[in-house]
């Protein structure tokens, strides 16, 4: 939902002006330092320059119907120039609970009952396909180019076939290498070679009805859009896996007349990247009328243990019974969580979503978790959710919170249809949804706000996989796109060169306080707490701030940033900020000095704050908990371990 505040006047141009010319067509940003010149004599294109310098040299753009390729031999008609500004208010507010858009809203209508609607944004550039092209047509193909200009180094998830789980660490290569057989996935990110801090960040949403993008090597310095085919026929090959055996020649059968997928590029410092809101900017409506059931909010994750709480108040034998459920709901509830999560195991068969194992009583279960107002989500494999779709109805009678989707594994129309059929009924029945297995967000969560995370990400569970090397990139990348489940909360805490780990006794790389600023740094919905409740007990200082920091925000400031090596970050909810940061592994110890200038000048505040300890380059769980009054006016020393942290809660007083 938004309002609508300004809108200038109307720029409309001849059609014959237009098409004996075929001038190339300027689009400024409303403060007009971000330029987008479209060309359309033969194949529609742009350029984009920004503060005065070209970056991204002829981007060719069509879509190949069976009613022809628009874009191509295009004849352009009309063109249309507006300037927007709007707020949106997201349901489930990630960064900001009031989104400011202001744009210039330009509109390309092409002979052959199509357009092409670009938004310049002072920091984005987006644009979309609408046709009236009838009923039904097939989409056999889209280009979407992208040319630099100037040289650039691409950070990339890479995959060699479409099927694919997006947990795949990035690799960085300079946009003018040679193509390599592979393809990769958005968003992603390149920084400009030689510039101190510029970025180009490259995305999509609004992905309804229509397959994900993936990007390709073009051989000739950058990238080109590829698509999976729409899947005829389909082998299951196990309780969780699709194969397809038989595809279409077309990526899309959909209606000739809608609105197509929003491709965009945001440009600016890696500031300018984390705090960026563009997929909110770009959202459409809630078809929701009520959304108060809808409750973000933090889980108690039994799967990472491997459901085994011990010690002295643990008198049964653990696992995924009635008696280790219920301790998670007390440990829950003992913190103020919002939800369980019951993962694999839970069900006698991953086949039968109604059937729960011998050991445990579901029904009991949920009754005390209702008890304790603790709410109870439960895991399912996506082929069993698509073979028992009354499960939603089923589940809403029992008294279920929400359900884990898991293995989609592919991302072609078929599948995406799949992901919004699961929210509808979902939202039907009032169950809230975290897809793992996932693509990035690409626009549902909006629409069906019940929806709260997507994975997507090399997460906690890699073990070893997951390194601050790589994870220090998902503000800059994945989590740019909206909700990210990581899975945080590691409570064993190791260096990467001495680092163990196995269930039961999971651990993460990284320092104690990197881990705890997870929370702070990283937007879900639903965020995980993913360690053994035993550890958490354990280290209750510490259990203590990582369940006092929100899940959904009003305002977030990006204090300090580089892609890829650094990041703090500060969020407001209500009167109280929480402060993150993190670091990768390239150097032995990072030191900033950052300001709270951002706090209310009129109001004293005070300050709680762990950070790595002087040990904890090598002892990674050594850290040090200070406190401080502090006011506007107060600059802090920040000083961070390799692959290390500091987080911190700000109350005002």
């Amino acid at each position: 939902m938004f309002r609508l505040y300004l809108k200038t006047i109307v720029i409309l141009s001849s059609l014959f002006g237009l098409t004996a010319s075929a001038a190339p067509i300027d689009i400024l940003s409303p403060n007009g330092k971000l330029k987008v010149t479209v060309y359309h004599d033969k194949v529609v294109s742009y350029v984009i320059s920004f503060d005065g310098k070209d970056l991204l040299r002829q981007n060719d753009l069509t879509l190949t119907t069976t009613k022809g390729t628009l874009g191509h031999n295009a004849r352009l008609i009309s063109f249309t120039s507006t300037v927007v500004h709007e707020t949106k208010q997201p349901v489930v507010p990630l960064k900001f609970s009031r989104v400011e858009a202001k744009y210039r809203k330009a509109l390309l209508k092409f002979k052959g009952n199509y357009s092409i609607e670009f938004r310049v944004m002072d920091n984005a550039v987006a644009y979309r396909f609408i046709t009236k092209l009838g009923k039904v047509i097939n989409i056999n193909d889209e280009s979407f180019n992208l040319q630099s200009i100037v040289p650039m180094t691409a950070h990339l998830q890479p995959t060699d076939k479409f099927r694919t789980s997006y947990e795949t660490r990035y690799i960085h290569q300079q946009l003018s290498a040679s193509t390599d057989g592979k393809m990769a996935t958005l968003p992603a990110l390149l920084t400009c070679d030689g510039d101190n801090d510029m970025q180009i960040l490259v995305s999509e949403t609004g992905i309804f009805n229509y397959p994900k993008m993936f990007l390709k090597r073009n051989g000739v310095g950058g990238f080109s859009s590829s698509f999976p085919k729409y899947p005829l026929k389909w082998d299951e090959e196990s309780d969780r896996a699709m194969n397809v055996v038989n595809e279409a020649d077309y990526i899309a059968h959909t209606s000739g007349t809608r609105t197509f997928p929003w491709r965009y590029l945001v440009l600016g410092t890696s500031k300018d990247i984390a705090e960026q809101t563009i997929p909110v900017q770009l959202s459409e409506p809630c078809l929701l009328h009520d959304t108060d059931w809808i409750k973000p909010g933090k889980v108690s994750w039994e799967w990472w243990c491997g459901a085994t709480p011990y010690g002295k108040d643990v008198n049964f034998k653990a696992g995924c019974n009635t008696a280790t459920y219920k301790y998670f709901i007390d440990f829950a509830s003992h913190f103020g969580l919002e939800y369980i999560l019951l993962d694999e195991g839970w069900a006698q068969s991953t086949r039968d979503p109604f059937l729960p194992n011998d050991q445990l009583d579901l029904a009991e279960v949920i009754r005390y978790g209702k008890e304790k107002g603790v709410g109870v989500i439960l895991w399912l494999s996506w082929l069993t959710v698509e073979h028992h779709f009354d499960l939603f109805k089923r589940y809403h009678d029992w008294g279920v919170a929400g359900v884990k989707v898991d293995f989609m594994d592919h991302s072609h129309q078929w599948m995406v249809n799949f992901y919004q059929r699961v929210v509808e009924e979902a939202a039907k029945n009032k169950l809230v949804v975290d897809f793992h297995g996932a693509y990035s967000p690409a626009g549902l969560e909006y629409k069906y706000p019940n929806l709260l995370s997507y994975e997507g990400v090399v997460g906690m569970e890699m073990m070893s996989r997951c390194t601050p090397d790589n994870t220090v990139y998902y503000p800059f990348i994945r989590n740019t796109a909206g909700a990210m489940d990581y899975t945080p909360g590691a409570m064993i805490n190791m260096q990467p060169e001495v680092y163990r780990s196995a269930r039961p006794n999971s651990a993460a790389i990284g320092t104690r306080c990197y881990n705890m600023a997870l929370y702070v740094i990283f937007e879900s919905g639903v965020q995980m707490l993913a360690d053994n409740p035993t550890n958490y007990y354990k280290n209750e200082e510490c259990t203590h701030f990582i369940t006092s920091v929100p899940v959904t925000w009003d305002e977030t400031r990006v204090l300090e940033a580089r892609a890829g090596e650094y990041l703090i970050i500060a969020r407001r909810k209500g009167n109280h900020w929480f402060i993150g940061g993190f670091c990768n592994g390239k150097e032995k110890i990072r030191q900033f000095r950052v300001k709270l200038n951002f706090l209310q000048s009129d109001f004293n505040y005070h300050l709680t704050s762990f950070c790595d300890g002087p040990n904890a380059d090598y002892q990674a769980m050594d850290y040090q908990v200070n406190e401080q009054n502090v006011t506007s006016n107060t600059e802090l020393t920040i000083n961070m371990v390799r692959n290390g942290g500091w987080t911190a809660a700000i109350e005002c007083r």
